[in-house]
């Protein structure tokens, strides 16, 4: 059993950064690939970034060029570093984690989720 905790989230002006870290529990957390996903508002939920065990990242166009993923196993977190925000950045931002050694795009592909953390970038 994996348990995820995000934080770092809030409100920022279009252009600004924000760093999103997700905690993990358990002893598997070396061994797990991990996924950011956002949700907004009326829209499905859609993936963001990916890393996988062997630090391979994986990226939504939307986000490329602005956003980094990036882990830290011995601490047992995973963070998304978020430069250049733009409003259409809005969203609850979800930490997911699966086992298995790619990386993947698709929400249905995890098996662990955090309960998510707002991001809101004002025009």
């Amino acid at each position: 059993q994996v348990q995820l905790v995000e934080s770092g989230g809030g409100l920022v002006q279009a252009g600004g950064s924000l760093r999103l870290s997700c905690a993990a529990s358990g002893r598997t957390f070396s061994r797990s690939a991990m996924g950011w996903f956002r949700q907004a508002p009326g829209k499905e939920r859609e993936f963001v970034a990916a890393i996988s065990v062997f630090d391979s990242t994986d990226y939504a166009d939307s986000v490329k060029g602005r956003f980094t993923i990036s882990r830290d196993n011995a601490k047992n977190t995973v963070s998304l570093q978020m430069n250049s925000l733009k409003p259409e950045d809005t969203a609850v931002y979800y930490c997911a984690a699966r086992g298995g050694l790619g990386y993947y795009r698709t929400d249905s592909e995890y098996d662990y989720w955090g309960q998510g953390t707002q991001v809101t970038v004002s025009s």
